[in-house]
């Protein structure tokens, strides 16, 4: 090789020092990203304000509030059957399962529990529920990583479960149906049969779904490894449901601390978990608890037994002095009332436990050093209403 000439040398020189230039001219302090509070990934109007270094996420930061919801100061101004219609709209895609927790709180303070045949249909349309709400999510979770067509699917086949929650309590998404003592109406005629046949719809739906996003590349790819929370983390920030189910605890209060009042002891059924702890692994636990949900409801169906289906209860409901605390496991996790009475005919302080709060909680360290589309597979994943979190 022969050696550059004077002029070869400092020619490069040149370039070097125009390129050091360059690459400080294009050095930045980062850029802070406004996620919301319009986005669809955030399920309602949650701002994140996202710190970015180039692509990387430095902090996200949830700030709920823009709904100004205010359910708990509103209960504690309605009498107690007043309140079912208010918490309905918590997380308005599964509102009957809201009602349950209320109900049964009240029920514990005033020592009344409902026939069993009022206890049999308050379950079943419990996870009707849990399904009308899941399957959405499992749509949604498709439509945005950019799989529409799974969207369709769910649209298509919720309106199976709908139609068999609004042929026993007359509305689609808010029924106002549970009460005190019991339910509002019994079940009409040929119901069982009809919502059987949902049931095998619902299965079907869920087979479609894991072959078309499940088994999907890209879905994998965009899913597995993302958003990872151990357990020990998960369970520090109080999450429940699917998200710690799909850290790997075995934990579900419809099996581990049942309330009075619903009869999932009366069927047969399994708990799923799975070890990964990433976003696919959340995603996968609620699709096969919707399987596991029809497994319930047809189980429930063929056993439900005949009776009444409203205990004695005064006409005017004035719940004893006292205070109780009821949770179930809702579609999106631990929805639980604490209920503080005084004797009179409203409750004198209400405080409520909903999944979604604590879900969007952990959105600052399980964020941190993913990138800016991980961001909204993460969201997806964790799924949270923000009826549930603005309460």
């Amino acid at each position: 090789m022969t050696a550059l000439s004077d002029r070869e040398q400092l020619t490069s020189l040149a370039n070097q020092a125009a390129d050091s230039r360059v690459n400080l001219e294009f050095e930045t302090e980062g850029m802070t990203l406004n996620m919301g509070p319009q986005h669809p990934a955030t399920h309602g109007t949650l701002r994140i304000l996202v710190k970015l270094d180039g692509e990387q996420v430095i902090s996200a930061d949830p700030m709920p509030g823009y709904m100004h919801r205010g359910y708990e100061k509103l209960c504690e101004v309605r009498t107690y059957p007043q309140v079912t219609t208010l918490v309905n709209r918590i997380d308005w895609l599964g509102s009957f399962a809201n009602e349950v927790p209320w109900i049964l709180a009240a029920e514990k303070l005033m020592g009344i529990e409902a026939p069993p045949r009022a206890q049999y249909i308050r379950t079943i349309l419990f996870e009707l529920s849990r399904m009308a709400n899941v399957s959405l999510f499992l749509g949604d979770l498709g439509i945005q990583l950019g799989g529409i067509t799974v969207g369709f699917y769910a649209f298509r086949d919720r309106e199976h479960v709908l139609n068999q929650i609004e042929a026993v309590t007359g509305g689609r998404f808010h029924p106002n149906f549970d009460r005190i003592g019991g339910l509002k109406d019994d079940l009409p005629k040929g119901w069982i049969a009809e919502t059987k046949k949902a049931m095998e719809k619902m299965r079907a739906f869920c087979d479609e779904v894991e072959d078309l996003l499940f088994g999907n590349e890209i879905f994998q790819k965009r899913t597995r490894g993302i958003g990872l929370i151990p357990p020990h983390v998960a369970q520090s920030y109080g999450l429940s449901g699917a998200n710690i189910r799909g850290s790997g605890v075995d934990w579900d209060l419809r099996r581990d601390a049942c309330p009075p009042g619903l009869v999932y002891d009366k069927a047969d059924w399994k708990v799923w978990t799975h070890p990964d702890c990433d976003s696919f692994s959340r995603s996968w636990i609620r699709l096969q608890e919707t399987r596991e949900a029809t497994k319930i409801v047809d189980q429930l169906l063929d056993s439900i037994p005949s009776g009444p289906i409203m205990a004695k209860v005064p006409r005017i409901i004035k719940v004893p002095e006292g205070e109780a605390y009821v949770a179930t496991e809702n579609p999106l996790g631990e929805m639980g009332y604490y209920l503080v009475s005084k004797g009179d005919l409203n409750p004198f302080r209400v405080k409520i436990r909903s999944a979604s709060f604590n879900n969007v909680s952990i959105v600052p360290w399980v964020c941190k050093g993913v990138y800016v589309p991980d961001v909204i597979t993460i969201l997806a994943s964790l799924y949270f209403i923000l009826g549930d979190i603005d309460r």
